[in-house]
């Protein structure tokens, strides 16, 4: 019954909006019926965002993960980028310059091939107490940094490399309130008074992607899809088992960010997450070697400091 009322809505929203299939990426949010549990019906062509049995964002249950000793240390180039932040109604996204003399590569983790960065996602939420689309052992951040990048041994672009077999790669990491901000965080940060209307752009220069990732190699990583329409299922997750740091002022600017532009302006932008997916009996396996931990039996969220999955051995 509540597939069927969702078709309702979704061919109620058809015939008022007949430009819909040209239009959808100016529309679609993260409530009501353009939300999340409506971005399958009405695009036939994010299908899977309905029907996926392999879909992100998910909660990572401590009890279920898998040691895996043959995951390799994640690697990103360390050299320094330019591109633009956006305000694209429903995130605030960093898109690489196009065209540009250097790549950033990421590599090693479970990956086996070299995948390209492409764009960044900040998902945050209205208050402390969520924002972030990934849970640890049911808990939330204020905010989730998601890098990604595609697979540039087998694909051109990002269109074509979301279609095919391990097309994807998305590196996340949980944000979390601090006296200092990350310092590539930082310089993102900068950009965020410039785009508080949809459509709005603003450069940012010499951003290091490697000095967005936390002082840790270790991490967890499963098969997932993207968070946003049309959730392709062909997404290796890689998620990193510590924080990096926002300031208070810096969340505040970002929490002013509206969905529409300066004569509409909607709503704010915050909340700007997909709700958890069912694991499906996937695997979640991770690079950190618990059966050498001291103490196993209980979990750990010391959010003010770091999250793990387990008690293990100090992180790096």
């Amino acid at each position: 019954m509540e597939y069927f009322a969702k078709m309702i809505v979704a061919f109620t929203w058809l015939l008022f909006l007949p430009g819909i299939y040209a239009s959808w990426d100016e529309w679609w949010t993260y409530d009501g019926i353009s939300g999340p549990d409506f971005w399958g019906l009405i695009n036939p062509n994010w299908n899977m965002c309905e029907r996926g049995r392999r879909q992100s964002p998910i909660n990572i249950e401590p009890n279920r993960l898998v040691y895996d000793p043959h995951l390799r240390q994640i690697h990103v180039d360390k050299h320094k980028i330019s591109g633009s932040l956006h305000n694209t109604g429903q995130s605030v996204i960093f898109r690489v310059e196009k065209g540009g003399k250097h790549h950033v590569n990421i590599t090693g983790g479970s990956l086996v091939y070299k995948y390209r960065f492409e764009e960044l996602y900040l998902h945050f939420g209205a208050d402390n107490q969520k924002g972030s689309e990934h849970q640890i052992n049911g808990a939330t951040f204020p905010a989730e940094l998601q890098m990604y990048g595609f697979n540039a041994e087998l694909y051109h672009n990002m269109s074509e490399a979301r279609q095919g077999s391990n097309g994807i790669v998305a590196i996340s990491v949980m944000i979390q309130i601090g006296d200092e901000s990350n310092r590539e965080l930082h310089n993102l940060a900068s950009g965020f008074g410039k785009v508080v209307y949809r459509g709005q752009k603003w450069p940012i220069n010499h951003l290091s992607l490697a000095g967005l990732l936390p002082e840790t190699h270790h991490y967890m990583t499963y098969d997932g899809s993207t968070t946003h329409p049309g959730c392709w299922e062909t997404t290796t997750w890689l998620i990193m088992n510590k924080p990096i740091y926002i300031t208070k002022q810096e969340l505040y600017l970002l929490r002013q960010l509206m969905q529409g532009d300066q004569t509409l302006p909607k709503a704010k932008m915050a909340n700007n997450f997909r709700p958890v997916r069912a694991l499906h009996h996937r695997t979640v396996r991770t690079n950190i070697d618990f059966t050498h931990s001291p103490g196993t039996k209980a979990c750990t969220m010391q959010r003010e400091m770091f999250y793990a999955a387990r008690q293990w051995p100090k992180l790096l």
